[in-house]
C-alpha cells in the first residue's frame, strides 16, 4: 500500500549566530552555506533531501513550508527554483515555537482531502546540513516504515564530540530493524556529562527531526498539551487562504497559544506512555550550522585548513574562514579566526567564540540599528533594491524589478524621486499619467504624487532611483493598491 508523505519544513528562526550574513529579514536558512559546492540554500537542500526518499511505495503530499509572514516571498521565491515541488505556506502570524507549527501542517494534512488514508508527517528544521544524502534517505527510510506502524520515528544523529549545544535521546538495548527504543530524552548537558555520555554509548544527538502519522501527533498533542491542541485547531478553523498558497490561521486566538516545542510538548513524554517512539540513527555528516565554527568545519578546507568564500586572497594563515560578500578581503597571518564581509557589516572574531556573535546582535537590537534586520540589498516580492548611497537630504538605489511584476500603487510625503531606467523598460504611473520608458530614459516624481513602477517586459527591469527630501525612511509609504497583500 502507498504511503502518503507531507514534508513538514519548520522555517522559523533568525539565526543570530551568523550574523552578519543572516538577519532577522533574511535568515540563514534562506542562505547558501553548506560549502559542498551546491548553489542551494539549507531550506532548498531540505525540501530535496525528503523527497530523494521516493518510490514505488511512497506519494508525495504538498510540502507543508511552516514559516512567518515576513519571509513568505523569500520562501516562495526559492520554491519556485525547485522542480516537481507541489507547496503550501502555512504562515504564523508570531512566532509560537515548533508544536503549533507543527499541529498547523498536522491539520492541514487531515484536512486536505488528498488521500483517504492517514498522512504522514516528515518533520525537519529548514536550516541543517546533510554531507551522506545516502545515509540520510536511508535512515529516513526506516522511520517511515516505523511511523506506517503508528509509532513515533525520530532521527538520532551520531554523535561525534561531546556537545553542550544538544539535547540529547538515551536509547535502551540493541537496535531491531535499524530502531532502537527510546529509554527518556536529556536536557543540553554540561561539557563534563557530554563527555561521560560519549564514553557509556546508547545517547545520540537530538536533531528535531520526526516522522509520524498527523493523527498521531494530534492524539498525542490533545492528551499532553490539550491547551496548545484547542487554541491552535481553533485558529486553524477560522483560517483564510490566499491564492491556494499562503494559508493564514487566526491571528488573534493564535496569538492566545502558548509557546512550545515539539519535544517539550509532546515527544519527551512518550516512552513509556501508549505512544510509542523509536529511534533510527542517523550516521550522515549531519550539522545544523548553529555557528561560524559550524559553517568553517563542514566548508571545504584548503591545505591550511582555511576555508574561504567570494573574492578573498590569504596568505601565512591557518584553521580560518573568510568570507566576502561584496568586495576582495584579504587576510595575512591570522589563524583560527572568522572574517565575515557584506557590504553594510563586517565580524571579526575568534574561532572558539563564534557563539557569541548572538551579544553582537543584542547590543544592534538595544540601539535600534537596521543591520540586525536587513542587509543593503534587500528583497522584495515584486525584486529587490539596493541602497548605494547614502546623505543629508538624499538616498540613492538600484533597483530590480521581476518580468511582470509590480511595486504598489503608492505616494510619498517627505520625499520626491528621479528614475533612471538602465536595463529593460518600465511602466511608470505617474499622477494621471502612465507612460513607457526605455533604457536611458528618465522622469521624475514630485512630492505626494501618486505613482507607481512596473515591468511590462520579459526580462528584468532595472532603474537608479534618487530620493530626495526631509525624510527618506521606508516608512513613508502610504499604498493605495498592492499585489502582495501589504498595507
Amino acid at each position: 500500500m502507498n504511503s502518503l508523505i507531507h514534508p513538514v519544513i519548520l522555517c522559523g528562526g533568525s539565526g543570530t549566530r551568523l550574523w552578519p550574513l543572516s538577519r532577522s529579514g533574511f535568515p540563514k536558512q534562506f542562505l547558501v552555506l553548506s560549502g559542498d559546492g551546491s548553489n542551494q540554500s539549507l531550506f532548498q537542500q531540505a525540501i530535496d533531501r525528503i523527497h530523494s526518499v521516493g518510490g514505488k511505495e511512497i506519494t508525495f503530499g504538498k510540502t507543508l513550508i511552516v514559516t512567518n509572514e515576513e519571509h513568505r516571498f523569500l520562501a516562495l521565491d526559492q520554491l519556485r527554483e525547485l522542480k516537481d515541488v507541489q507547496a503550501t505556506l502555512l504562515l504564523e502570524p508570531t512566532g509560537k515555537n515548533t508544536a503549533p507549527a507543527l499541529t498547523l501542517a498536522a491539520l492541514y494534512a487531515q484536512d486536505s482531502g488528498e488521500s483517504q488514508e492517514d498522512p504522514i508527517l516528515v518533520v525537519t528544521p529548514a536550516d541543517q546540513t546533510i554531507t551522506n544524502p545516502a545515509a540520510f534517505t536511508k535512515a529516513l527510510q526506516s522511520a517511515i516504515a516505523i511511523a506506517k506502524k503508528g509509532a513515533i520515528a525520530i532521527l538520532g544523529i551520531t554523535p561525534t564530540s561531546p556537545q553542550t549545544g544538544y539535547g540529547y535521546i538515551k536509547v535502551k538495548g540493541d537496535a531491531v530493524n535499524n530502531a532502537y527504543t527510546v529509554e527518556h530524552f536529556v536536557e543540553k548537558p554540561n561539557e563534563a556529562t557530554a563527555k561521560q555520555y560519549l564514553e557509556e554509548g546508547g545517547y545520540f544527538w537530538n536533531g528535531g527531526m520526526f516522522v509520524l502519522k498527523a493523527s498521531v501527533w494530534l492524539s498525542a498533542l490533545k492528551e499532553f498539551r490539550p491547551d496548545i491542541f484547542g487554541a491552535t485547531e481553533t485558529a486553524w478553523v477560522e483560517r483564510t487562504t490566499d491564492q491556494a498558497t499562503f494559508v493564514r490561521p487566526d491571528k488573534t486566538i493564535f496569538n492566545t497559544i502558548p509557546s512550545e516545542s515539539i519535544d517539550y510538548a509532546v515527544i519527551e513524554k512518550c516512552p513509556g506512555s501508549q505512544y510509542p517512539i523509536k529511534m533510527v540513527e542517523l550516521d550522515a555528516g549531519w550539522n545544523d550550522l548553529g555557528a561560524w565554527d559550524a559553517v568553517w568545519q563542514v566548508g571545504k578546507q584548503d591545505e591550511q585548513g582555511n576555508v574561504t568564500s567570494g573574492d578573498t586572497l590569504i596568505t601565512n594563515s591557518k584553521n580560518s574562514l573568510v568570507h566576502a560578500s561584496t568586495r576582495l578581503v584579504s587576510a595575512v597571518g591570522v589563524e583560527n579566526l572568522i572574517i565575515v564581509e557584506t557590504a553594510d557589516a563586517v565580524l571579526v572574531a575568534d574561532r572558539k567564540n563564534s557563539q557569541d556573535v548572538k551579544h553582537i546582535v543584542n547590543q544592534l537590537e538595544s540601539q535600534q540599528r537596521e543591520e540586525k534586520n536587513l542587509h543593503r540589498k534587500v528583497s522584495r516580492p515584486w525584486g529587490w533594491y539596493d541602497s548605494v548611497d547614502e546623505g543629508d537630504r538624499f538616498k540613492v538605489k538600484r533597483i530590480q524589478v521581476k518580468p511582470g511584476a509590480s511595486l504598489s500603487l503608492q505616494m510619498h510625503h517627505h520625499r520626491a524621486e528621479h528614475w533612471i531606467v538602465v536595463k529593460g523598460t518600465a511602466e511608470i504611473t505617474n499622477g494621471d499619467q502612465v507612460i513607457m520608458l526605455n533604457e536611458n530614459q528618465s522622469t521624475y516624481i514630485p512630492q505626494g504624487q501618486i505613482h507607481r513602477l512596473a515591468n511590462p517586459g520579459k526580462t528584468p527591469l532595472e532603474i537608479i532611483e534618487v530620493q530626495s527630501g526631509s525624510y527618506l525612511g521606508e516608512d513613508d509609504i502610504v499604498r493605495f493598491k498592492d499585489t502582495y497583500g501589504r498595507s
